[in-house]
C-alpha cells in the first residue's frame, strides 16, 4: 500500500510542476502564440424549398451554425464590435492549385452580441491550411466539394512556373447576422446587404460604417456618384446619401416612389392596374420583391426588376417613376441595361427578352424587339460584357449561355462550369465570373469566340449570391488585374485577386501532364468548358 500512496503523491507533484511551467512559459513569452480553446459544436439544419421565384432553385435555405472559438496571442488588443477581417498569410496564396481548395477560414463568434477584430499575424505559408482536412467544418453537407475540388489537376502547384500571374483568395469579411444578398463596389469601399435590414460598408478589407432600414432583407445596391440606391424585398428602392462632413455616415435622401407620388398618383383611378387576381395597385409601385437594380448613367434612369413580373424605368434627378413595363409571366430575376438603350431583363419563367428604349410621340417607352431565349428552367442572372457585344444568361441548371452582337445577337455557346445553380454573373474587360449554389466561383476568360476557364474559386460553404468587380490598382499593361468580391448565404464575404493573364485549366493541366505529374492521368472531363 505505501508503494502507490508514493507512485500517486509523485503524479500528482509531475504534473502540477508541469502545469506551472507551461503557465510560466506563456506568462512571461516564451511562447509567442498559444491556444487555449478549439472547440467546434455543430448544429446544421437545412430546408431546401424548390421555387423559380428565388435563384432558380432554391427560395429558402435556412441553417444555424453555432461556432465557439477561442484564440490568444500576444498581439491581440481590446475586443470590440466590429466585423472580422480574416487575411492570408502571404496575401494570395504561392501555388495556383492552393486557390481550388476550400478555405479553413470560418469566421465564429461567441455569441450574437460580441464581436472582435482578429488580424492573423504573418508567417509563412503552410499549404495544410488551406486544405482543411481535420476540421469538423468538412464533414458538414454545406461543404461537399465540387469534383473539381477533387480531380488530379487540381494540385499542379509543383508545375506552374513561379513568375505566371496567380488567382487566389486574399481575405473573407465576416459578420455574423445575416446571409449576405447583394454587394457594390466602388474605389476602397464596399457595400453589403444582408437580411439583418443592414447595409455594411467597408473600407480596405475593414468595417468602416453602416446604416439600417427597416424594411427586409436588401435585395439590390447599385451606386451612381454621390447616391446610393437599394432594392428591398417590400419592393421599395431607397436612396441614400454620404454626409458631406462625415463621409462615413450615410443619410436616407429619399424612397422610390415618394410619399407625394403616391398621393397624387392615388387620386386617379386610372392610375390602377391589376396586378394579381381580384387585386390592383398604382402602376408606380412595385407590389412584390425587388430582385435587380440596374443604372443608364448616360439618360440618368435607374431600373428596377421585381418578383411581380414588371420592371420601372425611374428618373434618378427626381425619384419619378416614368415607366412601368409588364415583362414576363413570372418573376423578373434580373435586368441590365446598356449604354446603346437596349435593356435585357431575365424571368424565371425561362426567358430572356430584350428591349429597345425609344421615342413614340412626345413619350419615350420601352419596346420588344426579341426574345433570345426560352427554356423550362429559370433565368437568375445576366450580365453583359464587352463592352456591350456579349450577353451573358445564368440559369437555374448550372448552365450560362451567351449571345454576341456583330450586326444582330446570335447565339454563341454555352459555358459548364457548376452542377448546380448559376445564381450571379459579372463581366469585367475580357472576363466573366459566374457563382452557384455549388459553393463555387469559375472565372472565364473571353478571347475572340472562344471562352475558357482560367479558375475555379472554391471557400464558401453556402451559395454564392452575389459577386462585384474592381480594377487593381496593382495593375500593369501586361497584367490586368482585378479584385471580385463574393457573397455568400455562409454569412461571409470572400476577397479575391484575379489576373486577367494567368494560365487557363487547360494549360496549367498540359503542364502538369508534360512534367510527367505522379498524381497520374489529368482528368480532362472534369475541367469546366465551353460548347459552341
Amino acid at each position: 500500500m505505501k508503494f502507490w500512496d508514493w507512485y500517486l503523491k509523485i503524479s500528482v507533484v509531475s504534473a502540477m510542476i508541469g502545469g506551472s511551467m507551461e503557465f510560466f512559459m506563456v506568462k512571461t513569452g516564451f511562447c509567442d502564440k498559444f491556444q487555449i480553446g478549439n472547440d467546434f459544436h455543430n448544429d446544421l439544419q437545412a430546408q431546401e424549398i424548390v421555387n423559380k421565384k428565388a435563384y432558380g432553385l432554391y427560395k429558402d435555405w435556412r441553417y444555424t451554425l453555432k461556432q465557439e472559438f477561442e484564440s490568444v496571442n500576444d498581439t491581440l488588443g481590446h475586443n470590440f464590435r466590429a466585423g472580422t477581417m480574416f487575411t492570408e498569410t502571404n496575401s494570395l496564396p504561392s501555388k495556383i492549385g492552393n486557390a481550388m481548395h476550400s478555405d479553413p477560414n470560418i469566421s465564429s463568434t461567441v455569441n450574437d452580441e460580441e464581436y472582435a477584430v482578429r488580424n492573423s499575424s504573418f508567417s509563412s505559408f503552410d499549404p495544410s491550411r488551406m486544405s482543411g482536412e481535420g476540421s469538423p467544418m468538412m464533414m458538414s453537407p454545406w461543404n461537399q466539394t465540387t469534383p473539381f475540388t477533387k480531380s488530379q489537376w487540381s494540385n499542379i502547384e509543383d508545375s506552374i512556373p513561379q513568375k505566371l500571374p496567380q488567382n487566389g483568395l486574399i481575405g473573407s469579411l465576416v459578420r455574423e447576422e445575416g446571409h449576405i444578398y447583394s454587394l457594390a463596389a466602388t474605389g476602397d469601399l464596399l457595400y453589403t446587404g444582408s437580411d439583418s435590414k443592414n447595409i455594411r460598408v467597408w473600407k480596405n478589407l475593414k468595417e468602416y460604417s453602416a446604416f439600417k432600414s427597416n424594411s427586409g432583407l436588401v435585395k439590390a445596391i447599385i451606386i451612381s456618384g454621390e447616391k446610393i440606391f437599394t432594392g428591398h424585398q417590400d419592393g421599395k428602392v431607397r436612396v441614400w446619401k454620404v454626409h458631406p462632413k462625415t463621409p462615413g455616415i450615410h443619410k436616407r435622401a429619399g424612397t422610390m416612389p415618394t410619399f407625394m407620388d403616391i398621393f397624387k398618383c392615388s387620386i386617379k383611378p386610372s392610375n390602377y392596374v391589376e396586378v394579381k387576381r381580384k387585386r390592383t395597385a398604382l402602376w408606380i409601385k412595385h407590389c412584390d420583391a425587388i430582385s435587380c437594380l440596374s443604372m443608364n448613367e448616360e439618360h440618368g434612369l435607374l431600373y428596377s426588376a421585381s418578383w411581380d413580373r414588371s420592371f420601372k424605368v425611374w428618373r434618378i434627378q427626381n425619384s419619378k417613376c416614368l415607366e412601368s413595363v409588364k415583362a414576363h409571366d413570372d418573376a423578373v430575376n434580373s435586368v441590365v441595361s446598356t449604354a446603346g438603350g437596349m435593356v435585357f431583363t431575365g424571368s424565371a419563367d425561362g426567358t430572356v427578352k430584350v428591349w429597345r428604349r425609344e421615342m413614340q410621340g412626345k413619350v419615350t417607352k420601352h419596346t420588344l424587339l426579341d426574345t433570345l431565349l426560352k427554356q423550362e428552367c429559370a433565368v437568375t442572372a445576366l450580365a453583359v460584357g464587352g463592352s456591350g457585344s456579349v450577353v451573358y444568361c445564368g440559369s437555374s441548371d448550372g448552365l450560362v449561355n451567351f449571345w454576341e452582337r456583330e450586326k444582330e445577337l446570335s447565339h454563341g455557346g454555352v459555358l459548364k462550369g457548376h452542377k448546380l445553380a448559376v445564381l450571379c454573373l459579372e463581366a469585367a474587360g475580357n472576363l466573366v465570373f459566374t457563382g452557384s449554389a455549388d459553393k463555387n466561383i469559375c472565372v472565364w476568360r473571353r478571347e475572340g469566340n472562344i471562352h475558357t476557364c482560367l479558375s475555379v474559386l472554391s471557400g464558401h460553404t453556402g451559395p454564392v449570391k452575389c459577386l462585384a468587380v474592381e480594377h487593381d490598382k496593382e495593375s500593369t499593361a501586361g497584367d490586368q488585374k482585378w479584385v471580385v468580391y463574393s457573397g455568400s448565404l455562409d454569412k461571409s464575404v470572400k476577397v479575391w485577386s484575379v489576373s486577367q493573364q494567368a494560365p487557363d485549366l487547360h494549360q496549367a493541366a498540359m503542364m502538369q501532364q508534360n512534367q510527367g505529374s505522379s498524381d497520374g492521368d489529368v482528368s480532362w472531363d472534369s475541367i469546366p468548358s465551353a460548347k459552341y
